[in-house]
């Protein structure tokens, strides 16, 4: 058995550098397919481009920083001794990192991201965990709840009655979801694995009150209204939409997206979100436009992705490299 210690400098160096050009290519290989795919279709409809998809793109882009400093926000609540280690620029280098890594299936790599950071910058690991568990939880509550009630006030209960599952699966869902923003169920939870593999309690200080975890939803609707007037802004180039759409529109995306993250072992939700889309987006507009739509978002969708990387790429560069994600 080979001594870690004792193990070649340059080895541990062609591991590392080994993972990361592994972990990139496989980002790299969905990025491109998700690109190139819906490319492809878009240029087959000849649509004429629009100056308001750029706008719709930056919208999706920007909605990824904020996120981060959201996240931010909660790690220095929930670990005072963090407060001058997580800087807002890091936070959101960080938060980049890991929303890019989605296209690895089953939010894997986005999780490893953020624990090995706190490893490097000596911030808990298990917080990082924790955070990581809310900053989902909380991003699948402020999609669910306001796209369900809206959508069930604008068609009613029919929009689901062929379609049962759109609507039982997230319910479902936030049974769970509610139940970790209650303190003593969620640090009861984390704490069973936990005296397992670490052989000790997580302190219940690295946990939200109830209040605090409330606090949190409400404001994690910031990223998720960002997203929504993006599709309205994109869609209304192609459709014929006016301000009563605007709102049934926009939760159409927002839980596409969040039942997308559910559909854990496809990449970035790849295609269960379109099909959401054109089910509701058609009880509205035609289907062959909604099927245009739902292509057109994904496509946008993916540049946008492709700002985030350039932002990761330029504020990368602003952190010592021992701490660099």
């Amino acid at each position: 058995m080979i001594d870690a210690a004792s193990f070649p400098r340059w080895g541990k160096r062609a591991i590392r550098w080994g993972i990361t050009v592994l972990v990139l290519g496989v980002v790299a290989y969905f990025f491109a397919v998700a690109l190139w795919e819906n490319w492809d279709r878009i240029a087959d409809e000849h649509l004429a481009f629009d100056s308001l998809w750029i706008l719709a793109t930056i919208m999706f882009a920007v909605a990824v920083p904020l996120t981060g400093l959201l996240w931010r926000r909660m790690i220095r609540l929930l670990g005072p001794e963090s407060q001058g280690r997580l800087t807002r620029v890091e936070a959101i280098v960080v938060q980049c990192a890991s929303w890019l890594l989605k296209y690895i299936p089953g939010q894997v790599g986005s999780v490893v991201n953020k624990v090995v950071w706190a490893g490097k910058k000596g911030v808990s690991r298990s917080l990082v965990v924790i955070t990581f568990v809310y900053e989902n939880v909380f991003l699948q509550i402020a999609s669910l709840v306001p796209s369900v009630v809206i959508l069930l006030a604008s068609l009613g209960p029919q929009i689901f009655g062929d379609n049962a599952t759109l609507l039982i699966l997230p319910l479902l869902v936030l049974v769970p979801m509610i139940a970790i923003g209650y303190k003593p169920f969620f640090h009861l939870l984390v704490n069973i694995p936990a005296r397992r593999v670490l052989k000790s309690e997580v302190p219940p200080d690295q946990f939200l009150s109830s209040w605090q975890a409330v606090r949190f939803s409400f404001e994690f609707l910031g990223p998720r209204v960002l997203n929504g007037i993006g599709f309205v802004v994109l869609a209304g180039t192609v459709a014929d939409i006016g301000p009563e759409h605007w709102l049934p529109f926009a939760a159409a995306y927002v839980l596409a997206g969040a039942v997308g993250i559910l559909a854990f072992f496809v990449p970035s939700g790849l295609g269960v979100r379109e099909a959401i889309i054109v089910l509701i987006l058609s009880q509205y507009i035609p289907v062959p436009e909604a099927i245009v739509i739902s292509l057109l978002a994904r496509l946008l969708s993916t540049l946008g992705d492709g700002l985030v990387a350039l932002l990761y790429i330029g504020l990368r560069r602003t952190i010592p490299k021992e701490f660099r994600p």
